[in-house]
């Protein structure tokens, strides 16, 4: 054996030694560790309602674009951008002279179609006399009652034209048809505005308020087997910032049709928005539960994980030693869910250090206190 081949030997007795050497020392370390400190709670029975979420979209009860009915320069506007408005309120003027002038022309109109029909009715009571005297010829009083007849349709003629033009007069004033918030103006004081000239502005109602959202029909018939039954069904929102709405709604109607390419049907529900929290057009969550809640096992989300085989837990026994626990979930709130299957009451359940556990493991655990139960992993 040449010199070479016995260093190398050397060196590969020495390496073996040194790994076996850290790796008893990483074994006894590892035997030597105290068990991983974990927060445990035992499973409770919670009231936890059935829920199913949605996306919907707020609409106000009633909506109004203000247009312009007849030409002309628009007048100082009676409102600031989104103020209160009264329903009946004036909002925008037109010049109302042209307008004015028209109805004083068809008013003199009018009176000139009156003067001649009293003098057509004068002229064919004489000649009804006449007649009846045997002075007069039937020629004559025909001639008359005819003269009275195209006086009588040219007074009524008269009087539409003028109703025509107080109409007319009429749309120079823009009043709220109802009550409401109004957005913007559209168009500023001094301009030429016409039927062309689009919306002015827009008047809302927004309280109560609607909310929009479809679903499928299979969700639908789960609904109407519920109401049915007797169980009433509470619709909530969820807002933008994750908090719930705090008026409960009142499903009040069902679209008679369903869409063909979604199976879905449009569902309304109504909710008061005395704070105006809620905006036309805004999109909301829509969690739709039954009134009264079900007695369930419910642990606190933190304690649940997933993984490909689906959802599990782990559970303390009475001897410290934690045993991973398959579950089926239910439904979620407010930091709880519900266990369907897998675990009773009672059990204590990891809902801290899940990271540092595994099956089989020791652990030393705590009593998690109340407020623990919904802090996070």
């Amino acid at each position: 054996m040449t010199m070479q081949e016995r260093h190398l030997g050397m060196l590969a007795l020495l390496g073996a030694g040194l790994a076996a050497a850290l790796f008893g020392v990483s074994a006894e370390a590892q035997q030597g560790a105290p068990p991983p400190a974990v927060l445990v709670q035992p499973a409770e029975l919670k009231p936890i309602a059935d829920q199913a979420e949605f996306i919907g979209r707020a609409a106000a009860v009633d909506k109004v674009e203000l247009r312009a009915r007849v030409k002309g320069f628009l007048g100082p506007r009676k409102f600031n951008d989104g103020d209160e408005v009264k329903e009946g309120q004036l909002l925008f003027t037109i010049e109302p002279e042209p307008y004015q002038a028209a109805v004083d022309q068809k008013v003199a109109q009018r009176d000139a179609a009156k003067a001649a029909l009293t003098n057509a009715q004068l002229q064919l009571t004489r000649a009804e006399e006449l007649l009846r005297s045997k002075t007069g010829t039937q020629a004559t009083y025909d001639q008359r009652l005819s003269e009275q007849l195209q006086a009588k349709a040219q007074l009524e003629d008269a009087a539409a034209q003028l109703r025509d033009a107080e109409i007319q007069l009429s749309y120079t004033q823009i009043k709220s048809p109802i009550a409401g918030r109004i957005g913007r103006a559209a168009v500023s004081p001094g301009n030429i505005v016409g039927p062309d000239s689009g919306v002015l502005a827009t008047v809302v109602s927004e309280n109560p308020i609607r909310v929009l959202f479809s679903i499928t029909q299979r969700e639908l018939l789960d609904a109407r087997r519920d109401t049915t039954s007797g169980d009433a069904l509470v619709v909530r929102l969820r807002l933008a910032d994750g908090n719930l709405y705090k008026a409960k709604g009142k499903l009040d109607f069902i679209d008679v049709t369903a869409d063909a390419k979604t199976d879905g049907q449009m569902v309304r529900a109504v909710f008061d928005n005395k704070e105006g929290l809620l905006t036309d057009g805004q999109t909301v969550r829509v969690i739709v539960e039954g009134e009264k809640a079900p007695t369930v096992v419910a642990v606190p989300q933190a304690a649940v994980a997933l993984d490909q085989t689906g959802s599990y837990l782990f559970v303390v026994n009475d001897k410290n030693v934690a045993e991973q626990r398959r579950v089926k979930t239910g439904v979620s709130r407010d930091g709880q869910i519900a266990i369907a299957e897998g675990l009773k009451a009672g059990e204590k359940i990891i809902i801290q250090g899940q990271q540092r556990v595994r099956p089989g493991m020791t652990v030393n655990p705590t009593i998690a206190p109340p407020q623990a139960s919904t802090q996070k992993q």
